[in-house]
């Protein structure tokens, strides 16, 4: 018998280089797809909290909207193709949302979605024309807007009146953070919930009177502690007032006496009036009791020849 040869069957070495070549192709194509994709979304800056400051140098253009919202899902496609003419126009295209970033939405003052702000070198602008992308890029390669009227310093995002303003917001989206834990995760009512903010605020509210209470005393001292002679000086004071109280009231004592006074002597002189013409009837008779005795021998004497005169008359 012959012996078997075993025929050994080489693989086609033409088919495995197609298939490595095009598999090099697919991965290749992927790649740059990829890429191409991200430096798409790279066009796009997002501002947050952390990074906001960055839009205070140079020019931006930037789109205040949320996810939940018609008008800036309708938006969203014509900012995305905007944004890929920003570099070539040399200006910074970005977007925020609101939903996450309430100090932002605070600190610009957002009251309609969506907001679009141009930004030049920290000035701002708020943006009111139509929204297409070609409006947008002749807004900004023709300097439409030098036309429109800057965003006054006292509003602006870097005041402090806007840096109060996005505290007030980040805190009223942290109080509704912690009312949607305790109502959803831990299980509490809606009233346990509204209770436990009401205790809180009337304890904060108390704390921080404590607070200025005590800094007052600090920077403006009471009399009392200032001045280590501090009894001994109200205690003069009030001796100083005493003593000026009893001037007065004996000057106003001495005053009196003198009208008591004016007042006899007047009805002295109208009583020797009286007693010369003669008493009529019916007039009660002069009072001598407090006179002097000279005055009520004159006053006599007097009368009497006042009657000599009247008989031989």
């Amino acid at each position: 018998m012959a012996p078997l040869t075993i025929c050994r069957i080489r693989p086609p070495t033409i088919f495995w280089r197609s298939a490595l070549h095009l598999f090099g192709l697919i991965v290749v194509s992927v790649c740059l797809t990829s890429r191409t994709a991200l430096a798409k979304k790279n066009h796009l800056r997002v501002v947050t909290d952390g990074n906001w400051e960055e839009i205070l140098e140079g020019e931006w253009m930037i789109e205040f909207f949320a996810p939940w919202c018609p008008a800036c899902q309708q938006l969203q496609p014509v900012w995305n193709e905007f944004a890929e003419w920003g570099e070539d126009i040399g200006v910074n295209i970005a977007k925020v949302d609101v939903t996450e970033q309430p100090g932002l939405s605070g600190r610009f003052i957002i009251t309609a979605l969506p907001t679009i702000y141009h930004c030049k070198d920290g000035v701002f602008r708020r943006y009111q024309g139509a929204r297409t992308k070609d409006d947008f890029l002749s807004f900004v390669d023709e300097k439409k807007w030098q036309d429109l009227e800057p965003v006054s310093s006292w509003f602006g995002p870097s005041s402090f009146l806007m840096n109060t303003m996005s505290g007030l917001f980040k805190l009223s989206m942290f109080i509704r953070h912690c009312h949607n834990y305790l109502t959803e995760q831990i299980g509490i009512p809606v009233w346990g919930s509204y209770t436990i903010f009401a205790l809180a605020t009337l304890f904060s509210g108390l704390t921080l009177g404590l607070i200025l209470v005590f800094i007052a005393d600090c920077v403006f001292p009471s009399r009392r502690f200032s001045s280590p002679n501090y009894y001994q000086k109200k205690q003069a004071l009030k001796q100083a007032r005493l003593m000026k109280q009893l001037e007065v009231e004996h000057e106003a004592d001495g005053e009196e006496e003198d009208e008591e006074e004016e007042e006899e002597d007047y009805y002295d002189r109208d009583q020797d009036d009286l007693w010369r013409r003669g008493v009529p009837e019916g007039r009660p008779e002069p009072r001598t009791g407090d006179l002097p005795e000279d005055t009520v021998r004159r006053r006599v004497l007097g009368t009497g020849d006042d009657e000599e005169d009247e008989e031989d008359t």
